[in-house]
């Protein structure tokens, strides 16, 4: 689609936005949000006329981009038969949707328990371990985000958490393995993989493994780092996990669906949870829904007691029709595949190529159409671009980078001293160049703060 300006429209979007809208994370008398006019594929486009390719995919869930038309069409065609119906009944659309997903989903996680989002299924995953296990604990990793629900925002282990935390929620936090910003002194991945499930160990012997009904990972964390964890760690956890009775969640909300180049990012480790979270990727956002995929044992805990939980729009027909054709269109498409592969052949090799030319790219790291550029002041010290949950003037140097590709048609996804580059899991290699060749010169930008 050729973008078309309409700038009086535009004014008109952004004013009552900026009259009636209250928008997340915000301080809202600083935001200037776009008004963006439409999208397609890898691309959005303002009011102006001017396009960007998108290295974000919405907030990392366009998996299969903007307006693919057979998801598109098997909306209008669910909309036209059954726009909505209450979860207590069978309902095609939300009967294919669970089978097609716990096809997928590893081991014995059959049943699927469907949320609006991920955060509602981090929150449920939660309830289901301590009702499981009877205990009050949960174990969660720094360098997290579960969600921005009650429970999901104590999981979670970025500064989001500091103004929501009661310091009543039950959840300990530990470290998990990261050996470029190691907690640990350690100077190889296989020392790294050791020392964090020694400190696992540790955490929950001073904890008492009585009280820990469960333990949640990001299987590769997203918005905190995009950190893939060393061989031979989730297998650790697992064993762990199973020797103290603990529930083992993954949270694969962000990872899943192809981002990482597998259906979901656990293959890459051969373990398999007790439940595993999703959303995002699984209908490419384009309706809401998450779910909560629950392995045999967990469920037959309420084959005979309720479960006390559930939600107004869980399996939601109009989502569930959009999760089946997203999957579809992903199998027929050889999506999942194209992933890997652009990610092997053509943004891995392109952003190593690109850190060998720029001082301020302390570390690439990622698989599949799911990276990450650590920015830095100093590749010796790794001193980080900016500091820990820089603001304001502080923060000048990643807003200086992030305006630099904005302002050359590429919209960044930008968190604290990093970069993530997350295009749509069916991104072209010329999209990816294209991208790259801006990132080039943004990187410019940022090289100017190094030492």
């Amino acid at each position: 689609m050729t973008p078309q300006p309409n700038p009086q429209a535009g004014a008109a979007v952004k004013a009552a936005d900026r009259a009636h809208v209250f928008h997340s994370w915000s301080a809202q008398d600083l935001i200037d949000p776009l008004a963006v006019a439409g999208a397609e594929g890898s691309y959005f486009w303002d009011y102006e006329g001017k396009r960007y390719l998108d290295f974000t995919s919405g907030l990392v869930f366009a998996n299969i981009g903007y307006q693919h038309p057979k998801v598109v069409a098997a909306i209008q065609e669910q909309a036209a038969s059954m726009t909505t119906f209450a979860p207590a009944f069978a309902v095609e659309a939300r009967s294919e949707a669970a089978r097609l997903v716990a096809e997928r989903t590893p081991g014995d996680l059959d049943k699927i328990f469907f949320t609006n989002g991920g955060a509602e299924a981090n929150e449920n995953a939660i309830r289901m371990a301590r009702l499981h296990t009877g205990r009050p604990k949960v174990l969660s990793a720094y360098r997290s985000y579960h969600g921005a629900t009650s429970t999901a925002i104590n999981l979670t282990g970025d500064p989001r958490r500091w103004p929501n935390d009661n310091g009543g929620a039950g959840v300990v936090h530990f470290w998990a393995p990261f050996l470029y910003r190691s907690p640990f002194h350690s100077d190889s991945e296989a020392q790294e993989c050791e020392r964090a499930l020694q400190h696992l160990e540790d955490t929950i012997a001073f904890e008492g493994p009585a009280t820990i009904a469960g333990l949640i990972l990001e299987t590769i964390p997203g918005t905190a780092g995009i950190m893939t964890p060393p061989a031979g760690y989730l297998a650790g956890v697992r064993e762990i996990c199973d020797r103290y009775g603990i529930v083992f969640i993954l949270d694969e909300v962000m990872a899943g669906f192809g981002r990482t180049g597998k259906w979901f990012a656990a293959e890459h480790f051969g373990v398999t949870p007790d439940l595993m979270t999703f959303a995002k990727g699984v209908n490419s956002g384009y309706v809401p829904l998450g779910g909560v995929a629950i392995s045999a044992e967990i469920a037959e805990t309420f084959a005979r007691r309720p479960y006390p939980g559930g939600l107004t729009y869980s399996g939601h027909p109009l989502a569930c029709a959009a999760a089946v054709a997203t999957i579809n269109v992903m199998e027929e498409e050889g999506i999942v595949e194209q992933a890997a592969a652009i990610g092997e052949n053509v943004i891995g090799p392109g952003l190593r190529e690109l850190a060998s030319r720029h001082p301020s790219v302390g570390d690439v790291r990622g698989t599949g159409v799911f990276w990450a550029l650590e920015l830095v002041r100093d590749r010796e010290t790794r001193e980080p671009l900016v500091p820990y949950n820089a603001a304001g003037e502080a923060n000048a140097p990643m807003a200086a980078f992030g305006a630099a590709a904005k302002a050359r048609g590429l919209w960044p996804f930008v968190n604290m001293n990093r970069t993530h580059v997350v295009p749509p899991c069916n991104v072209s290699e010329a999209e990816v160049k294209e991208g790259l060749a801006v990132l080039d010169e943004a990187l410019s930008v940022a090289d100017e703060h190094t030492v």
